[in-house]
């Protein structure tokens, strides 16, 4: 009689376990499937395989584009032993002070694919709304460029000769080429005593200019120099005999620092290129890689010019 009880609970207890993998599946699906992102998705399928698993803290690690594993939900406190479940290209579930109970691990692997898809379908819009942005930064970058061109080729032609105003809109286009073309991010790094040469060959030889450049700059040297001729001429435009460029670096930054003896900022329009080159021009150039540019007053008189590339994370 005690053997068939026992056959007799057997048979009661598998259609329930069955019956509550089933409703845990359906748990972690539904919440996946329905969640704003996949991150807000396998937060809730994290607490809730912590608390079906009787765990201390279950984590899900992500791989990311790299193909490295990155943390990005997790729920209780870390202590006990640890078990890991690897799902693939869908990233590792890790078990802290508990059992992977079968029915859990069979849930879990159900995910696989729905994690995938997620995945993929957020890279995908994640890497339109970069195109996007980066074509609408690209016209932007064009209108503005065309528009300060203007002025030296019209300069150039009612200009005696024009051949030297020719040249400088030939080597202006060329500089911007070549930030239009490099992609923001890429570890381009420009000498800045070579560029301040290049920046200077035009220039009157009664302005006194001095450096102290002991590092490079995170920009390609084209645009480098297209900014430092377009300071040094704001220099002179605003009635400046000295100019010191120095540029430093530091754990977070690097920074270029243009200081002149002009008349300053409350003159603001002695401060326009003589080629017509603006401001917003070299801004926007230093925008395109992650760069700031920013005019201040100096204490002793005169205007400093401040470039600024935050260090990469």
């Amino acid at each position: 009689m005690r053997h068939s009880s026992a056959a007799l609970a057997d048979v009661i207890e598998f259609p329930v376990r069955r019956e509550d993998e089933g409703q845990l599946e359906h748990d972690l699906v539904y919440a996946l499937a329905t969640a704003d992102d996949l991150a807000a998705g396998m937060a809730h399928v994290v607490d809730s395989v912590r608390l079906r698993s009787d765990t201390a803290r279950v984590e899900w690690w992500a791989r990311g584009e790299d193909g490295g594993l990155e943390l990005v939900a997790a729920a209780g406190a870390s202590r006990g032993s640890r078990e890991n479940l690897p799902l693939g290209s869908a990233g590792v579930f890790v078990l802290h002070g508990g059992r992977l109970e079968p029915q859990v691990e069979a849930a879990l692997m159900c995910l696989t694919p729905i994690v995938r898809r997620r995945a993929a379908e957020e890279r995908l819009a994640l890497t339109t709304m970069r195109l996007a942005r980066r074509n609408q930064a690209l016209e932007d970058f064009a209108a503005l460029v065309a528009h300060e061109l203007k002025t030296p080729l019209q300069a150039a032609l009612v200009a005696e000769e024009p051949a030297g105003l020719l040249e400088d809109a030939l080597d202006l286009v060329e500089a911007l080429l070549e930030a239009a073309q490099t992609e923001p991010g890429a570890q381009t790094l420009a000498s800045v005593t070579e560029s301040l040469e290049r920046a200077t060959e035009d220039l009157p030889a009664d302005l006194e200019i001095t450096s102290d450049l002991a590092t490079t700059l995170p920009l390609p040297p084209g645009p480098l120099r297209v900014i430092l001729r377009n300071l040094l001429s704001n220099a002179l435009a605003a009635g400046a005999g000295h100019v010191h460029v120095a540029a430093v670096r530091s754990s977070r930054s690097w920074r270029l620092l243009v200081d002149d003896d002009g008349v300053g900022l409350a003159q603001v329009d002695r401060y326009a290129a003589g080629s017509g080159l603006g401001l917003s021009l070299c801004r926007r150039i230093a925008d395109r890689f992650d760069g700031v540019l920013e005019l201040a007053p100096r204490l002793s008189g005169g205007t400093r010019a401040t470039l600024v590339f935050a260090e990469s994370a």
